[in-house]
């Protein structure tokens, strides 16, 4: 027969490895897919004001989330969108065809434990954007007395915030709907004013999207 320390022994031995596994991070892999609707700048100058952006599309994109805490987690986000560089002036309008990529770490706050079936989350984080252009410059320019829109690529920083829900419908696999506004400087090496020419405003980018993700 057992002794009673031995049994405490085995009970100590057996609170630790429960208390072990449940610290151990969970993890989500999965993917997402919406839409870029974004909210533009403009550039000033003594011979008018032009309107400076990137035109809605869609986007796509994939995300890890370790899930250590009861109601914190972190996640790594990449997000593309296919969405053209433009200036217009009055009637006229013109684009160079471009997209962006976007890379970031979100940290998520759950009001809801991890075992829960339906986790609500508030989500901010920082990272960065790349804005690509991948054809010719307009011929003729749209607003030639206030800037150029330039075959350029540029780097930017980037923050985020936004929420979202996942919902775990079976063991393992998860459907999350998210919402972020990518919030990032103006590109000044895309748009380049004239002399005089002044930017206003920085670039949001609100993205609702879906996703389905995977849960080991």
């Amino acid at each position: 027969m057992l002794t009673r320390n031995v049994k405490w022994r085995i009970l100590s031995a057996a609170c630790l490895a429960a208390a072990a596994c449940s610290a151990q991070p969970r993890y989500e892999l999965g993917g997402t897919i919406g839409y870029g609707v974004y909210r533009n700048a403009s550039i000033n100058s003594p011979n008018g004001t032009a309107t400076a952006g990137i035109q809605n599309r869609f986007v796509a994109g994939g995300l890890l989330c370790e899930d250590l805490y009861e109601h914190f987690s972190g996640e790594v986000r990449y997000l593309y969108q296919d969405g053209d560089p433009f200036l217009s002036l009055g009637s006229r309008k013109g684009n160079i065809q471009g997209q962006s990529h976007a890379v970031h770490y979100d940290l998520l706050l759950h009001p809801t434990p991890r075992e829960s079936r339906i986790r609500p989350f508030a989500a901010a984080g920082v990272g960065a954007k790349y804005f690509r252009t991948t054809g010719p410059e307009p011929n003729p320019q749209p607003a030639p007395q206030v800037a150029d829109l330039v075959k350029n690529n540029q780097w930017v920083w980037l923050v985020t915030v936004g929420g979202g829900v996942k919902v775990r419908v079976v063991d393992h696999v998860i459907v999350r709907g998210d919402f972020r506004d990518y919030i990032s400087p103006f590109p000044t090496r895309l748009f380049v004013p004239t002399t005089g020419g002044t930017d206003r405003g920085i670039f949001h980018q609100f993205t609702p999207t879906f996703g389905l993700s995977y849960s080991f």
